[in-house]
């Protein structure tokens, strides 16, 4: 059952939290006993980070960016070069649990298997920070912000809405069929949520192993580096971009005065002066976001998918109706 893993680590200034955490993923790559590479893809760090790797784990494939360009073109750059059956896509502050493949395997003996995703758990271990995700609607947004998890044992059909880009386990071949991720989301956020909806409109699956157990420093590598208006301004453009692309019927008739009278409009209103950004760069966007939709559309028709975001959503809440479930 086992296969082999590519392992991929956008860095970004990161070298006290490699220091801290590659030695967990060796250890969890030699207990698998498969064939594996660890490629780090260095997003133009100016702290020692590409030093460091060079000197203490020379056995690691290095690809360094010339100039920051962000999660999805950093990442889409290991993925090109990834050789092996099994892509894992990891942050630079995930501590791995030694034994965090076992349970994993046989998730991928089903042909139509996107990727699996485990438990992420606080630093300290006291908290759930991320599990298996419902997706459904709230108005015009298309939503997975809420966590649960089967409280039956080995269950191995719990659906996500989207894997963790923090520890998404996916077929390789897969991920490159759908070119990764979409750079239109760069410098982050929404990215690891756009490219699993793909998958599920192509009618590969995403699930939830709660016994794979990984520990993350939350924003360990992004939110203390960066500026809160400058983050909150990306996460706004972003979201409007990611409903931009997938709605459909009504609802995507309705987006572009639902994105102003609803979330444009009152948080000016109350001085939350950095929406008008998100909002013009949205809008300058446009362009972008069609070819996305297109590129979205042909590979339906290459892959003679008529799934839509509203039977995805379907797909995941009947599964959810026939378990025992714990919602976070």
């Amino acid at each position: 059952m086992k296969k082999s893993l590519s392992v991929i680590i956008p860095n970004y200034n990161g070298k006290h939290l490699l220091e801290l955490y590659l030695p967990s993923v060796f250890e969890a790559l030699e207990n698998a006993n498969v064939s594996f590479e660890i490629i780090i893809v260095d997003d133009a760090s100016f702290d020692e980070s590409i030093s460091f790797i060079k000197n203490k784990y020379p056995q690691i494939h290095l690809l360094v960016n010339k100039r920051n360009r962000g999660f999805s073109y950093t990442c889409n750059k290991g993925i090109a070069i990834a050789r092996y059956e099994l892509t894992l896509l990891l942050n630079s502050d995930v501590k791995l649990t030694p034994d965090y493949f076992e349970k994993q395997w046989s998730y991928f003996q089903r042909e139509d298997t996107f990727g699996v995703m485990g438990r992420i758990m606080s630093t300290d271990g006291s908290t759930i920070e991320d599990a298996a995700r419902i997706m459904f609607y709230q108005g015009c947004r298309i939503k997975a912000n809420r966590f649960y998890f089967s409280t039956e044992i080995n269950d191995e059909d719990v659906y996500t809405a989207y894997l963790s880009g923090a520890n998404a386990l996916i077929d390789t071949k897969k991920l490159k069929a759908l070119n990764g991720f979409d750079e239109i989301y760069s410098p982050f956020t929404f990215e690891d949520y756009d490219l699993c909806l793909r998958a599920w409109l192509l009618g590969w699956k995403c699930y939830y192993e709660h016994q794979s157990i990984c520990y993350h420093q939350v924003s360990g590598s992004i939110r203390k580096q960066i500026k809160s208006a400058f983050i909150k301004t990306i996460y706004f453009r972003n979201r409007f971009i990611f409903h931009g692309i997938h709605l459909k019927g009504w609802r995507q008739n309705l987006w572009p005065a639902y994105t102003f009278f609803l979330e444009v409009l009152p948080k000016i209103l109350v001085g939350k002066a950095w929406i008008y950004s998100s909002y013009k760069q949205y809008l300058q966007y446009q362009r972008k976001i069609e070819c996305s939709r297109n590129n979205i559309n042909q590979f339906k028709s290459d892959y003679q998918s008529d799934l839509d975001v509203d039977k995805v959503i379907d797909i995941i809440n009947h599964s959810v109706s026939t378990k025992t479930i714990k919602y976070l």
